[in-house]
């Protein structure tokens, strides 16, 4: 398939992706729609940014497009389950933009709100539930969901569920599905477990495997930087202050880490904000739309929004922290390059991270240093952390012996503390 219109898509939907703009299916929607169509179950597997969203929403429309209009309350004919939030909210607003004319309800469903606005959905008669399984499942046991009724079930980025623990929500999830639905399960990567869970769940399904021998993805420009860790601030500063850098997603190996990156960027005079697991989800989907709408220029952002981030434009990303898995390398930079535009990876590397380097490399196929070695840390920055070191253990050796008695062995804070505590309680300090 050349074009979307060769497929047998219904015209509402043709007319939509017209108005998108898309006319060329990418590799894995243009083997995975038409069988879809044709009511298949389909393994897909294709790396990021490589248009799944569009492989399995495009499919599901049109199947609930042709059927009854009508749905009963609390019974979707549809789900599609998705491993974060922000995934989530990306898929629905895709299913929004394919699906205009189409007379279909959606129902987004995600924990970290309330489930007041999402039980209200799901009451009015919803034909597709896009939800995270955790919540999905405490709506099911709440008895605001009932999938006995459910035509299509689609698994978005099926390893990241299993990496991140949802393997028996699904498992729960699943015991409630009715036979012969179709099922689509997408996965940028095809580890043991999801065929174990693609063979008790999907039938006779056609099995599209789009990932490249090498998972790097060409048209990014990957880059090496060896620095030090007090000189990465100065050098992502330079990044994004000298060059056309309009739009920056920063990646970091700690939520705290992340909340540090951005708050010096913001000192630094450049707009800035963090998205991690422990903010709340509208704090999370304010950073988002703030960096959409280049109120923001640099998201500054763990792994968990490495997948499912679907944001145009973004110029570079920088792995401020080089990830311990090699896999979390692609996904990162995924985030740049995406719908066929070229993009500029820029890796920071310290010495004390050369070996996560050379496992990226040793995945990639390829040198992305070109033999060069990491320099060992400077004289001065090596006693500098010696001398934290030293300091760090004095005090905890202090802080051990504290309390056996000897009142001189209590660390000098704490010695203030004790003393305006005893103030406070009248006794004498002399």
């Amino acid at each position: 398939m050349k074009t979307f219109d060769e497929m047998e898509l219904i015209a509402p939907v043709r007319r939509a992706l017209a108005v998108a703009k898309y006319t060329t299916p990418t590799p894995i929607q243009a083997q995975t729609i038409p069988q879809a169509l044709q009511g298949r179950d389909i393994l897909g597997v294709a790396q990021t940014g490589t248009g799944k969203t569009a492989a399995f929403a495009l499919p599901v429309l049109d199947r609930l497009a042709r059927g009854p209009a009508k749905v009963e309350r609390n019974r979707p004919r549809a789900l599609i389950l998705a491993p974060t939030r922000e995934l989530a909210i990306q898929i629905e607003r895709s299913l929004v933009t394919y699906g205009k004319g189409l007379r279909l309800r959606h129902a987004l469903v995600y924990g970290g709100v309330s489930q007041f606005k999402q039980v209200r959905s799901l009451e009015r008669g919803a034909h597709i539930v896009v939800a995270t399984p955790g919540r999905l499942l405490d709506l099911m046991n709440q008895g605001h969901v009932d999938l006995s009724h459910l035509e299509v079930l689609v698994l978005d980025e099926v390893d990241r569920m299993l990496d991140m623990g949802f393997l028996p929500d699904l498992q729960r999830i699943f015991s409630q599905l009715p036979q012969g639905r179709q099922s689509l399960f997408f996965s940028a990567t095809l580890p043991s477990k999801i065929l174990e869970l693609a063979g008790s769940l999907l039938s006779d399904p056609m099995r599209v495997n789009i990932a490249p021998q090498s998972p790097c993805v060409e048209r990014i420009d990957q880059q090496v930087m060896f620095v030090e860790r007090g000189e990465k601030l100065r050098k992502l500063c330079h990044i994004v202050q000298s060059g056309p850098a309009n739009r920056v997603m920063v990646f970091t190996r700690t939520k705290r880490g992340a909340n540090s990156v951005a708050e010096q960027l913001e000192r630094n005079g450049i707009r800035a904000a963090a998205i991690h697991g422990d903010k709340s989800q509208h704090a999370r989907q304010k950073a988002l739309n703030a960096f959409e709408r280049h109120r923001v220029q640099v998201l500054v952002a763990t792994d968990v929004a490495s997948r499912g981030i679907d944001i145009g434009d973004v110029s570079h990303v920088v792995n401020y922290d080089l990830p311990s898995d090699p896999e979390c390398y692609v996904h990162r930079i995924g985030r740049t390059g995406r719908a066929g535009s070229e993009g500029i990876a820029v890796s920071f590397c310290s010495h004390a991270e050369r070996r996560e380097l050379h496992a990226i490399e040793r995945f990639l196929g390829r040198s992305l240093s070109g033999g060069e070695v990491p320099p060992a840390p400077s004289a001065r920055a090596s006693a500098k952390r010696g001398r934290r070191h030293l300091a760090g253990a004095r005090h905890r050796t202090e802080g051990r012996h504290a309390g056996d008695g000897d009142k001189h062995s209590y660390p000098p804070r704490r010695k203030r503390r004790f003393r305006k505590q005893r103030r406070h309680a009248g006794h004498s300090t002399s």
